[in-house]
């Protein structure tokens, strides 16, 4: 009976990373969208959003700091409780940055952006997908899957880097562009680090499945 009950407790915690991570997914989307069409509005919802982010991410803690504490977990749950709690904490860091992207719209008020966004909306479809796919992989314990998705940063850093070669041309040419170009600097940032945290999780997969610490990045 014990562990038919932590079973059901290490799903049910299971439930709500993947219900965390789907929040976190659709407030870096939406923000970006917000950015490209300038909307203010959305922005500012996704920032009242993050609230609702953060008190997720500190239910999943309490409930698995309960089962910590009343269900003895051994070995295996116990990586993965503690793993749930690092990610629980990644998540929140990556609402973060979608919570930065709204807040840069913000801050731009009625300035125009330098040029159409392309290659920004690009980077966030790579790195929520990455996200998707390691939260599967997570719990699911695939540690095959959680090794392969970092590679796909790759793509991400190099969108970033043209983003950035990019800025920096418009800055140099008109220096009058400096204030809109680091604000898509900013953005772009807040992006690549998102898929750096899904390297993260990842990693907390192969530790909740092998038991060992391995670096992915």
């Amino acid at each position: 009976m014990p562990r038919k009950v932590l079973e059901t407790e290490l799903q049910s915690l299971k439930a709500q990373v993947l219900r965390l991570g789907d929040m976190v997914k659709q407030a870096m989307l939406d923000a970006i969208e917000a950015l490209k069409h300038r909307d203010i509005e959305a922005s500012q919802r996704i920032m009242d959003t993050d609230q609702q982010i953060n008190a997720l991410r500190f239910d999943i803690e309490r409930a698995a700091l309960v089962v910590i504490a009343t269900q003895q977990p051994l070995a295996h749950d116990l990586r993965l409780l503690a793993s749930i709690l690092d990610i629980a904490g990644e998540l929140e860091r990556m609402g973060d940055y979608a919570k930065g992207i709204a807040k840069i719209n913000i801050l731009m008020g009625d300035k125009p952006l330098l040029k159409p966004l392309i290659d920004l909306p690009r980077m966030a479809e790579i790195a929520t997908t990455m996200l998707e796919d390691a939260l599967q992989a997570f719990v699911h314990d695939d540690a095959q899957t959680a090794r392969a998705i970092p590679q796909r940063d790759d793509e991400v850093d190099a969108l970033y880097n043209q983003i950035y070669r990019e800025l920096i041309t418009f800055m140099i040419q008109d220096p009058k562009t400096i204030d809109q170009a680091n604000y898509l600097l900013w953005a772009a940032h807040n992006v690549e680090r998102m898929a750096d945290r899904v390297t993260n999780i990842c990693e907390r997969t192969l530790f909740t499945v092998t038991g060992e610490i391995t670096e992915l990045a």
